[in-house]
């Protein structure tokens, strides 16, 4: 079963990232040409998905939206794992007082979505890629730096580190050689459940207006230019509903999946 969900979220991201890639070498139609067709057509030939209420073609605008929704994942996670980690595997090894006090600092940070740090970064700098981006990164900083520390403490009573202690290893090197590959498989599976979520996020906030410039495709951009055609013609958002859909349901079953394949306790229960 848990190979089956990592076939399966794998082949949803395969897809997602073919889309992306595809993009960046040919697109059916140009995907911010206005009216270069007739608006509100059908699927059929040559607008295979059909056209928005701008004429511009639906494939080629969802295409073009995978790469920015990947961009937006991509930099914002890795924001997020460059700063929790590091804070994670550094709390492991604070005494039980101070690292109290990162923790409930992280607590506050909890109190801050994305959505609610993306509004009050608009407000201050203006709603752009580069403001959904920090506003999605600083927001999952707290999930890393737990997860991190919670597989970093369980390293660092085991034998090996201690031995590793008694015969004279520093802190950083024990670090290095010993904490961070054992925690890399947790820190794989947050990326992964981080990035579904970053993806939701970015199409929320296009959405909202917060996110990527109406110049660029995006999938939260394509649901806000549907609702207007939402009851005479529901495709509009059908077909950006199910690109995100799938982007966060593969991303999901890939981390559900890589957790069951690498959590040897599960494996025995199963």
């Amino acid at each position: 079963m848990k190979r089956l969900e990592l076939m399966i979220g794998g082949a949803l991201v395969g897809l997602v990232v073919a889309m992306a890639l595809v993009s960046f070498v040919w697109t059916p139609f140009d995907p911010t040409a206005v009216l270069s067709a007739p608006p509100l057509q059908r699927p059929g030939w040559p607008h295979v998905l059909g056209t928005d209420g701008m004429g511009i073609d639906i494939a080629s605008r969802l295409l073009v939206g995978a790469r920015s929704a990947l961009y937006v994942g991509v930099i914002a996670v890795g924001v997020a794992a460059l700063v929790g980690v590091p804070l994670g595997l550094l709390t492991a090894q604070l005494p039980r007082a101070a690292a109290e006090v990162v923790l409930r600092a992280t607590d506050i940070m909890y109190a801050f979505p994305a959505l609610l740090l993306a509004i009050l970064f608009a407000s201050a700098l203006g709603g752009s890629t580069e403001t959904a981006m920090a506003a999605i990164g600083i927001a999952s900083v707290p999930a890393f730096l737990r997860v991190t520390r919670a597989g970093a403490v369980t390293v660092l009573a085991s034998d090996f580190v201690l031995a590793a202690r008694s015969c004279g290893t520093s802190r950083p090197a024990i670090t290095v050689r010993h904490v961070l590959p054992n925690v890399a498989p947790l820190i794989g599976v947050q990326a992964s459940v981080s990035f579904a979520l970053a993806i939701l996020a970015e199409a929320a906030l296009s959405y909202l207006g917060l996110g990527t410039p109406p110049t660029t495709p995006s999938w939260g951009r394509m649901l806000l230019d549907a609702q207007t055609f939402l009851f005479s013609d529901p495709l509009q958002a059908w077909w950006p509903g199910v690109a995100i859909a799938v982007a966060v349901l593969g991303f999901n079953l890939v981390g559900d999946g890589l957790r069951d394949f690498l959590d040897p306790r599960l494996a025995e229960v199963a």
